[in-house]
């Protein structure tokens, strides 16, 4: 059975930073794209970074381009996301996914087959 566990949310300052990380178990990790997703209250859940296979290619949203830095290791079956200068609008619970197939570049050419259950983030001051 594949796991996904989100882990490293909690409470930032504006300007702060926090390092999220997603334990993969059941699978043979280093064989997938990953992703990581976003759900503020009220709001729908949206795409925040993408990482290939084996690490070599990275895509961002733009609303976190150049903030955060999405990242793997595939010896740990790990992945992580690093958030810096975060924003009170960075708010929201973060999730980790697999994809089970890229056709282009994500999210919409990703198919996101499996989550995590999700880990909180508040930027507040």
């Amino acid at each position: 059975q594949v796991q996904l566990v989100e882990s490293g949310g909690g409470s930032a300052q504006p300007g702060g930073a926090l390092r999220l990380s997603c334990a993969s178990s059941g699978l043979h990790f280093g064989n997938y794209a990953m992703g990581w997703f976003r759900q503020a209250p009220g709001e729908d859940r949206e795409f925040v970074a993408a990482i290939n296979w084996n690490g070599a290619s990275t895509w961002y949203s733009d609303s976190v381009k150049g903030r955060f830095t999405i990242a793997r290791d595939n010896a740990k079956n790990h992945l992580y996301l690093e958030m810096t200068s975060l924003k009170v609008e960075d708010t929201a619970v973060y999730f980790c996914t697999k994809s089970q197939g890229e056709t282009g570049p994500p999210p919409a050419a990703w198919d996101f087959d499996t989550w995590g259950q999700g880990t909180q983030v508040t930027v507040s001051s």
